[in-house]
């Protein structure tokens, strides 16, 4: 697929904005470029290939699920218009 000067014209004009005559031709230039390399990259035979989630094969660190900070909950609450059961009240705003 290639587009033709024409219609980087219209795209630029749909998308409102404003190329010379040079730029359009320099981002033809560009994009078709971009389209051989996504042919080129359809063109692979990747049956049998496994997908995976990154190039190497990592995994992530885990740490520990412990408590690090003091639970501040009475004292937030405690300057809050309104409370009930440890919830913050806020008013109705959807009817």
């Amino acid at each position: 697929m290639s587009l033709t000067l024409e219609q980087v014209q219209r795209i630029a004009h749909l998308a409102r904005i404003e190329v010379s005559e040079a730029e359009a031709l320099t981002t033809q230039s560009h994009l078709n470029g971009i389209f051989q390399l996504i042919e080129q990259m359809q063109a692979v035979d990747t049956r049998g290939v496994e997908p995976m989630a990154h190039a190497q094969d990592l995994s992530q660190r885990l740490r520990q699920d412990a408590v690090t900070e003091p639970d501040g909950r009475a004292a937030f609450q405690a300057v809050a218009p309104e409370v009930e059961a440890g919830l913050y009240l806020v008013p109705k705003v959807i009817e």
